[in-house]
């Protein structure tokens, strides 16, 4: 084992964490209040080669392994969790999965200029009555000669009113359960499509949320993502890729606990003396420390096999959530050091806390996830190999 970072993933670390205090850092507080970010932050993003970070150079990205991604998004939700969401959509669930399961043709429709940073991608699974039973969507894809009729609705999509390109999962074949699932290319400009943000969000305030609407909608058949009736499968391989970048960017949330609650501690005085001599904050201090070491490890291992380009749902899954629940813990523990001033925006910690809840739900939630650690171990459930697998690193 080679716990070591390489020349060019410090370089990276120290290029995001610039970015982060220098683009995002001045500006937070103003953007989760306004409840939106400066969209000009995606050119800067594109400029130091960030929307296709760990995507090959031969379409477009910068050719950085797997774990580099996981860098670039601890760093990001260090800033806030909108940024590293909207790095895990565009990345995460939607170019990684036009590179495992896309056409040469749909790569090079797609996944180049998103890449480049020239688009960006977004993904459509979640439905007002399907979140976590997939098969429960209503939304339908019917073959009309070079088409498909897509009708319906999906809801809690990220980057629902900026993203140009989605992926967008219907039924093809409802009598076929999740094996009657499609998967689809999808693009803003579509006739039928429109989108709607969702306003009043308890968390992740800067980041852009919300429902998207298919009427009739016209999809040519070259836009279809793998076969007919691969969607859920390509929807959980996707997921793969998305819980990665959540647990990564978990670990990025303690760490700016531990920042801001190191700082206050040291800044603080209680009974004659830093608040950080108190042994019961020195608890807190340790159980962050703690989780993010371990999370940490977790989400590098789940990396690693990621670039030895091997199935690692397993791993994933318990990286993401062990990680995002190492991270409320994290933030709930750091509002409670900040005692009262936890409570104002003087501070940043109780935006950590109302942002470190909802990664604990999406993309699986803590409930789904112990699950499927016990099915894991008690034999229940095994992954095979897929039809179609993330490439490995370093990229041929």
């Amino acid at each position: 084992m080679n716990f070591d970072f390489t020349d060019e993933q410090q370089m990276l670390r120290k290029t995001a964490r610039q970015f982060v205090d220098e683009e995002i850092m001045p500006h937070i507080q103003r953007w989760d209040a306004e409840g939106g970010f400066d969209q000009a932050i995606w050119k800067k993003l594109a400029d130091l080669g960030f929307m296709g970070v760990c995507i090959p150079e031969q379409y477009g990205g910068s050719g950085m392994d797997y774990n580099s991604l996981a860098i670039l998004c601890e760093e990001l939700e260090r800033g806030d969790t909108a940024f590293r969401t909207a790095v895990s959509v565009h990345i995460g669930l939607n170019s990684m999965s036009i590179l495992q399961w896309g056409t040469e043709e749909q790569k090079q429709k797609y996944l180049v200029p998103q890449a480049k940073g020239e688009k960006v991608g977004a993904f459509g699974l979640t439905e007002p009555g399907a979140g976590s039973d997939v098969a429960a969507m209503a939304t339908t894809a019917v073959r009309d000669g070079d088409d498909y009729i897509i009708n319906g609705q999906k809801t809690w999509i990220s980057l629902c009113d900026i993203a140009d390109h989605f992926l967008v999962f219907a039924y093809t074949d409802k009598s076929k359960k999740h094996h009657g699932i499609s998967a689809f290319i999808v693009e803003r400009s579509t006739p039928g499509f429109s989108s709607k943000a969702i306003k009043g969000k308890y968390g992740i305030r800067a980041g852009n949320t919300g429902e998207l609407f298919f009427e009739d909608m016209r999809v040519p058949a070259a836009n279809l993502l793998g076969e007919e009736g691969e969607g859920f499968k390509i929807a959980m391989a996707s997921l793969d890729n998305g819980r990665f970048t959540v647990a990564a960017g978990a670990v990025g949330l303690i760490m700016a606990c531990l920042e801001e609650s190191v700082n206050y501690c040291h800044d603080r005085e209680t009974f004659g003396k830093p608040i950080g001599k108190h042994q019961l904050v020195q608890q807190m201090i340790a159980n962050m420390e703690a989780g993010y070491q371990m999370s940490r490890l977790l989400v590098y291992r789940a990396g690693e096999l990621k670039n030895k380009g091997v199935r690692n749902t397993r791993e994933t899954s318990l990286a993401k959530w062990q990680a995002c629940d190492f991270a409320n813990k994290a933030a709930d523990d750091a509002f409670q050091i900040h005692g009262a001033y936890g409570y104002s925006d003087e501070y940043p910690v109780a935006r950590f806390l109302r942002n470190s809840k909802a990664p604990v739900i999406y993309e699986g939630t803590r409930e789904i996830h112990t699950i499927m650690q016990a099915e894991y171990v008690l034999g229940y459930r095994e992954d095979k190999k897929l039809s179609h697998m993330l490439p490995g690193w370093p990229f041929e």
